[in-house]
């Protein structure tokens, strides 16, 4: 039995913060996490902006791909953190639900992106101290 803390994390999208988000889990909690992300209403792709974004940090997000929610409703999970799609994912069993204010940074310049990024880097060293 695997001892790694499952992690979800939802946007409605599954094309910036949940790809980000779970990219962060991978980084930060390499030995300790099983991250993965899906959306509410997959877009299908991951956002050439995030991807870039992330590569400024070293991370390569084109091995990630855009995921429905629905791959993971009845997956039994650590925590699930939502990040927009609210409700929406009552069929993920987690043991503990955090919902994320982060805004979309979809439409937003390349250094409002950013500074969404690095909020996302924040919240997710921040969750896995508490796991």
């Amino acid at each position: 039995m695997s001892s790694l803390k499952k992690v979800l994390f939802v946007c409605v999208e599954n094309s910036n913060r949940s790809q980000m988000a779970e990219a962060f889990a991978r980084i930060h909690g390499a030995g300790k996490v099983e991250a993965h992300s899906s959306g509410s209403r997959p877009s299908g792709r991951v956002n050439p902006k995030a991807i870039e974004a992330m590569r400024e940090l070293g991370y390569d997000l084109t091995t990630h791909t855009s995921k429905g929610l629905d791959t993971f409703n009845g997956t039994d999970v650590e925590v699930a953190v939502t990040m927009g799609c609210g409700d929406e994912c009552p069929l993920v069993k987690a043991t503990r639900r955090v919902d994320w204010q982060i805004p979309d940074p979809r439409d937003m310049t390349p250094e409002q992106f950013r500074g969404v990024r690095d909020l996302i880097e924040v919240r997710v060293k921040e969750l896995i101290a508490t796991l």
